[in-house]
């Protein structure tokens, strides 16, 4: 027997209310989460996007209201363990430091919180908008370098295909008339990021089938990342051609956002040809239940509400629980090294663009004419502005004038009974050129990658031991052939390995008068 309408929609308005906390809920609980995103999306043009996706999302809710049938909506209670999956990835993100796992756990707590709450069924009918908020995550950075890399391969490509000889040196390259460099606002990304949310906005608004959806958005991937190599080759061709008089300025910019709004529209009008007719809006029939596919109770949605909100607010009080735990003692480099190296005066201006570090041995040595120097960074209680892996820990900064990183490659050394992965970097500075190898260092293990680091951070502050780590960067010039600074920085570490290892043990080790 159906119910009165009167019930029927207080019920309905308690099932919004119960629907409405719980979404709310992680909003409050991860505000450091939530305001991370904002911040990003305030200081960089590339995510500002970022700021239309909830309201895009709630339209495409909207906009399908009719036949969302909230009053069969049922709890689905294995969807607790989804965002307990999803709370537990929070951890580990904020543990590690890593800012971009952790707001995608957040995000992603938002559509599990609607599984869970209201069934797989309401769940699946706004799947999309649901997933859709994911675009709000301000991810993109990780992509900037391979893009960096196609990019300047295409016009270089293009321009030796056009006749015009070319001399590369990573990134940068030299034509008859000038000198070019692919830089990070030349890498595409933010054509990319554009172009693909709004390829999945225009696949879900005039395909229904899967095939065409996933064809359009393919399309939108690959778009931008042919049309910016072309953007660049034509800059760098109206650059040769006006005797570097055009695209060396504020209109290299104002062409390169033109020539994209050409190719999305160029886009969007192909993409019509295979536009479909969306599907009818389902009748009052099919938006409606009848007995057996009543709903559950408002009891049973108070109580999901609840026990929903319960998981998601458990991770950031262990989290805290776990960073009050951990021991603090000021972090100090006790200075030793062999005796064989002799100290000298520093033999370069550069030093490592990373984040303030706890505690800094920086030196330079020489034997017999090698010249090496050696930086060890320590870091301790990480900060959002000063951690051991980070993407603004870098090499050679943006404005570092003078200066480029010309080569970046890992590779396996083997020195003082040890082999190791390690990071090799060559930087000119004015132009003459240093060897750079670099790895971390964390708790007696040493790796070179950011993700094995990162894993390492989590697993020494979830088992309370601090979490702390170190950058090991040695370096040393050369002239002509870099296998002189490479003999060099192989000399020097076989005979001081051991003793970096143990001036690193030591930091975290209470020393008299340090802080407690």
């Amino acid at each position: 027997m159906f119910a009165p309408a009167a019930s029927r929609d207080a019920t309905g308005t308690w099932k919004a209310a119960a629907i409405a906390l719980a979404v709310l809920a992680p909003f409050f609980v991860y505000f450091q989460t939530v305001e991370s995103i904002v911040e990003i999306w305030n200081k960089s043009d590339t995510f500002a996007h970022g700021y239309i996706i909830l309201p895009i999302s709630l339209w495409l809710i909207w906009r399908r209201r009719q036949t969302l049938p909230l009053h069969a909506a049922r709890p689905w209670w294995p969807g607790l363990l989804l965002l307990a999956g999803c709370g537990c990835g929070w951890l580990l993100a904020e543990l590690a430091a890593v800012q971009v796992v952790k707001q995608y756990a957040f995000v992603s707590m938002i559509p599990l919180i609607c599984l869970t709450v209201l069934g797989p069924r309401m769940a699946w009918a706004m799947a999309f908008p649901l997933l859709f908020l994911l675009l709000a995550v301000p991810f993109g950075e990780v992509l900037i370098e391979p893009l960096i890399g196609v990019t300047a391969d295409f016009t270089v490509a293009a321009l030796q295909m056009s006749g015009i000889p070319v001399l590369r040196n990573g990134s940068h390259f030299e034509i008859p008339t000038g000198s070019w460099a692919v830089v990070e606002a030349c890498s595409g990304v933010r054509y990319l990021i554009s172009s693909f949310t709004l390829g999945c906005l225009y696949a879900y608004l005039n395909y229904h089938s899967r095939l065409r959806r996933t064809l359009f958005i393919l399309l939108s991937i690959g778009a931008p990342i042919v049309a910016n190599g072309l953007r660049a080759y034509m800059i760098v061709m109206l650059g040769h051609l006006s005797g570097m008089t055009l695209a060396v300025g504020v209109d290299h910019l104002i062409y390169g956002w033109v020539f994209f709004g050409i190719v999305m529209f160029a886009m969007f009008w192909i993409g019509s040809f295979w536009r479909e007719e969306m599907q009818a809006t389902p009748g009052a029939a099919e938006a409606t239940t009848g007995p057996s596919e009543a709903g559950a109770a408002v009891p049973m949605f108070v109580a999901a509400t609840g026990a929903a909100i319960a998981v998601v607010a458990v991770w950031p009080v262990y989290a805290r629980y776990i960073e009050q735990a951990a021991p603090r003692v000021a972090a100090v480099l006790p200075e030793t090294m062999a005796a064989t190296w002799k100290e000298r005066t520093p033999f370069t201006q550069w030093t490592p663009r990373f984040s303030k570090p706890s505690a800094e041995f920086t030196r330079y040595f020489e034997r017999d004419g090698k010249q090496v120097g050696l930086s060890l960074l320590y870091y301790r209680e990480a900060r959002r502005d000063s951690q051991l892996i980070s993407s603004i820990n870098r090499m050679v900064g943006e404005k570092d004038a003078g200066m480029r990183q010309v080569a970046s490659a890992g590779q396996v050394e083997t020195f003082g009974g040890r082999t190791l992965k390690i990071r090799e970097a060559t930087i000119e500075i004015a132009g003459n050129p240093i060897i750079v190898w670099h790895w971390y260092w964390i708790d007696g293990t040493h790796t070179a990658s950011d993700y094995a680091g990162k894993l390492l951070l989590a697993r020494e502050r979830l088992l309370m031991r601090g979490g702390d780590g170190a950058s090991v960067i040695v370096f040393a010039p050369y002239s002509q052939n870099a296998a002189e600074a490479r003999g060099a920085l192989r000399s020097f570490l076989s005979e001081n390995i051991g003793a970096i290892e143990k001036t690193l043990a030591s930091a975290g080790i209470s020393q008299p008068g340090a802080a407690q």
